[in-house]
């Protein structure tokens, strides 16, 4: 063995110690090279990727059992903006796009702080994004969703959640929503964008109204400021929404080019207050010559009502809710309306409240209150302990309508899912869409009381499409008697129906498939019910919550009419008066293909049944 003296081994570990900090700094410091991207990898949790080359998106790697990662946006070295994305780990579930030609001419580095449980920077380096972490001039929004609806709104990829800001102006209607640009589950709130000349054709825009120093973008409402009360413009239109950030505050924002792009007013926040609130929803009130806004008081269960003369000075005029109607949950995104009572030449004036959680089946729905207002505050004619629920079914939330809607209209349209497990559904380039546009007015019930009658909009008959399959009329018994559905667009149809129940108890009328997947609506009428039974509807394990019975009342009559819209990922159910209506998401694996009428005792007469297949022409 040759013996080395400490003098003899300085130079060699000091060879060992330069050789070892070079590849730590390689590592480190040039960890990689890509298609006009350098990646620096600083630390397990650390990593800033500059964009050498830039072109029109940098493509962001998805995996949404990961953990978020923050991503900081520097421009010319400042900070323009952050956002949360779940940058993928061990596989890649989709991609989403980081638009970068709002940059062009300038420096941009993404300075990323992920939330991985790597020991080390070498671990860190093998996280998956990186490898497919790309430039590109396209992205690719091409549907590749076999539950993704046909003729309902939903976003071209992304979350989304609530309808924000709708109004109509100049022949079209304006939706905004609640929308995650980087991923299919909740965060990054943003404005989406959409709008349409008929309700049914929907046509996809830029992102509205962004994060900024206030927080990120939650739900609010629009308006038209006809007379330019605001000051920003005759035809103006005119964003209220709540800003979150370490707080809740509402924040304005206008639009000069009929909601295409919105300017933030540099006042903001417009309102502020000492407890949770959000979703501002406002009008003009005609008798009072003031705009209204109401503002839902989360946690305290209540609404405040407001009143200004300009949209940007608020005084606090009331508050309405306590005790009143369901109390389980979190009051969020009111909309009051005045409405005509349906044979009468009377109007009665109605508060929306969505809820969640406390829906009558689990979950978030929406309640209503009738009653008066005087311009100040709003008084309920119902006791405090009745609650009226807008529709029966576990996937409507959020229910609000457009504002300055042509002849005087009230439509409204929800978002069609529910928080008790949205984030789940089996979709993955979006999540979410929205119900059909519907529009309500008030009738008198045979108990006296006051209710709203709801009605798809008019405009939905436009998706029929082809000749109709006419049934006529035929009795049914204990054994089903079935009917086809129409084989193109994956099943997707209209189905009206009208029966006699005679001597029946329970009528059960049954969407299903060769996989004995199926969805079984119920009149009851012994008990004056109708329900919706999905716990065989096609998937449903993805989440405990989702199996369900939904029940309405429905008070027994001669004859009973039905309108069920059957989508490929949810059948809404209308009362032919729109005495009630039922919205549930379904996932059957293949498409229903048999309608089938059965009853528990003695026979029923159809009178009619008639199915259209429907179709959206763009």
């Amino acid at each position: 063995m040759k013996h080395y003296s400490h003098r003899t081994l300085l130079p060699f570990w000091g060879k060992v110690i330069v050789t070892s900090l070079i590849i730590i700094m390689n590592i480190g410091i040039c960890a990689a090279q890509s298609a006009g991207l350098k990646i620096h990898y600083l630390g397990a949790n650390h990593s800033l990727v500059q964009v050498r080359e830039p072109q029109k998106y940098l493509l962001l790697p998805v995996e949404e059992a990961a953990p978020e990662a923050t991503v900081n946006v520097l421009v010319n070295n400042k900070t323009d903006r952050s956002f949360q994305v779940r940058l993928a780990v061990n596989r890649i579930d989709y991609l989403v796009p980081f638009d970068l030609e709002q940059y062009k001419g300038k420096t941009v580095t993404l300075d990323i702080h992920t939330g991985n449980s790597r020991a080390n920077v070498r671990d860190a380096m093998a996280d998956a994004c990186w490898k497919e972490l790309k430039l590109s001039d396209t992205f690719d929004d091409a549907n590749r969703e076999e539950f993704r609806p046909l003729y309902h709104h939903s976003p071209l990829y992304g979350w989304m959640n609530d309808p924000n800001g709708m109004f109509y102006k100049d022949g079209e209607y304006h939706l905004y929503y609640q929308w995650n640009p980087y991923g299919s589950m909740w965060g990054n709130m943003n404005w989406g964008h959409s709008s349409s000349k008929d309700l049914i054709s929907w046509q996809h825009h830029p992102v509205a109204i962004q994060p900024n120093g206030l927080g990120t973008v939650f739900s609010g409402s629009s308006v038209v400021d006809k007379d330019n009360t605001a000051g920003f413009g005759k035809g103006a239109v005119i964003a209220i929404y709540t800003s979150a950030g370490a707080s809740q505050m509402q924040s304005l924002a206008y639009s000069l080019d009929n909601g295409m792009t919105f300017h933030v007013y540099e006042n903001n926040p417009i309102i502020a207050a000492d407890k949770e609130c959000r979703d501002p929803n406002m009008f003009w009130h005609e008798k009072s010559g003031k705009w209204i806004l109401i503002l839902a008081a989360a946690l305290e269960k209540e609404m405040w009502i407001y009143s200004s003369p300009n949209l940007k000075n608020w005084t606090k005029e009331s508050s309405f809710g306590h005790g009143y109607g369901a109390q389980d949950g979190v009051w969020e995104c009111p909309d009051l309306m005045e409405l005509p009572v349906r044979g009468t030449d009377r109007t009665k004036w109605v508060l929306i409240c969505n809820i969640n959680p406390g829906g009558p089946f689990g979950g978030s729905a929406a309640q209503y209150f009738v009653g008066d207002f005087d311009g100040k505050t709003f008084t309920c004619d119902t006791k405090p302990e009745i609650t009226k629920w807008m529709d029966y079914g576990k996937d409507h939330y959020a229910a609000v309508s457009w504002s300055n809607a042509p002849e005087k209209r009230h439509t409204v349209i929800a978002w069609m899912s529910n928080w008790q497990y949205a984030n789940n559904v089996p979709t993955k380039q979006f999540r979410s869409a929205n119900t059909l546009p519907r529009d309500i007015e008030l009738y008198e019930g045979g108990d006296g009381e006051l209710y709203l009658a709801v009605t798809p909009a008019p405009e939905v008959n436009a998706l029929r499409a082809g000749k109709a399959l006419k049934y006529g009329s035929f009795s049914a018994g204990t054994k089903k008697v079935s009917r086809k559905l129409p084989a193109e667009n994956s099943g997707i149809c209209e189905i009206n129906l009208e029966l006699v129940p005679r001597s029946a108890g329970k009528v059960y009328i049954t969407l299903s498939n060769d996989k004995d997947e199926r969805t079984v609506v119920t009149y009851d009428l012994e008990n004056s019910t109708f329900s919706m039974d999905r716990t065989a509807s096609g998937l449903t394990d993805f989440n405990k919550d989702f199996p369900a019975i939904t029940v309405a009342p429905c008070p027994a009559k001669a004859k009973l009419c039905l309108r069920l819209f059957v989508d490929r990922c949810s059948v809404e159910a209308f009362e032919g008066d729109g005495r009630f209506a039922m919205t549930n998401l379904v996932f059957p694996q293949h498409p229903y293909t048999t309608v089938s009428v059965a009853v528990d005792k003695g026979r029923c007469k159809v009178n009619d049944l008639t199915v259209n297949s429907l179709k959206v022409n763009n």
